[in-house]
């Protein structure tokens, strides 16, 4: 249910397109990892969204925080979503779990940068330096990785938490622009310097993102771009 809300919102607070779909066609009952750059509050509601319009349902590892929530925390453990104790002895956990639903053939999606960025501006930055848990997940279960970029997310809400709420409650009239990109699949199993390798594809995948926002283009077959409302761009 918590995805079906967040594709019922993606819309209502963005113009959200998305490029690069072609990359998630995979064999049924394959697990993959979905490796996003992390800017703001919004990317939950926009990566959980946007999949949730493509047919996907990934495991999301989140802040464990989260399942504090009353009702939140409930919906979260039934759809399957994985708490993350950062800085505790509980911080395995989540790539254990990580683990089994991608042997079970699900998708797993995770923010390696491990947190948000400190900054307060609406622009976008590159994605900074990644954590090793992906790079690790990957190796130990043989998987996939698909770098997923996006900007404009901060243009929804960024900032200290009075401009956060403002950017909130004027997105549904100012519907700013957000673009997602999902790059080809890696595998690091092969690589002889994954952590590396994925970083480049991950910040390969935010500068298309970026460059759609800025009037470039991303191939996608002659009718044009994937967009997250489900039609197609011109």
């Amino acid at each position: 249910m918590l995805s079906a809300w967040a594709g019922a919102l993606v819309p209502v607070f963005s113009d959200t397109d998305v490029s690069g779909t072609r990359h998630l066609v995979r064999p049924s009952g394959t697990g993959y990892v979905l490796a996003a750059n992390h800017t703001s509050f919004f990317d939950p509601v926009l990566l959980i969204g946007t999949l949730h319009r493509l047919g996907l349902r990934p495991a999301v590892l989140a802040t464990a925080g989260l399942w504090r929530v009353p009702l939140l925390g409930q919906a979260l453990t039934r759809e399957g979503h994985v708490p993350v104790h950062r800085g505790s002895r509980r911080a395995p956990d989540a790539l254990r779990a990580a683990a089994d639903a991608l042997t079970a053939g699900r998708g797993v999606l995770i923010y390696p940068e491990g947190g948000l960025p400190r900054y307060r501006a609406s622009h976008d930055r590159p994605p900074g330096r990644l954590k090793s848990g992906v790079v690790r997940l990957a190796l130990s279960t043989g998987v996939p990785v698909l770098p997923v970029g996006h900007a404009g997310a901060r243009r929804v809400s960024s900032g200290p938490l009075a401009e956060q709420l403002a950017g909130w409650a004027t997105a549904p009239v100012r519907r700013p622009r957000v673009h997602v990109h999902i790059g080809p699949a890696l595998r690091l199993d092969t690589s002889d310097h994954p952590l590396d390798d994925l970083e480049t594809a991950l910040a390969q995948a935010w500068s298309t993102a970026v460059s759609a926002l800025e009037g470039g283009t991303e191939e996608e077959g002659p009718e044009g771009e994937d967009r997250a409302d489900g039609k197609r761009g011109p």
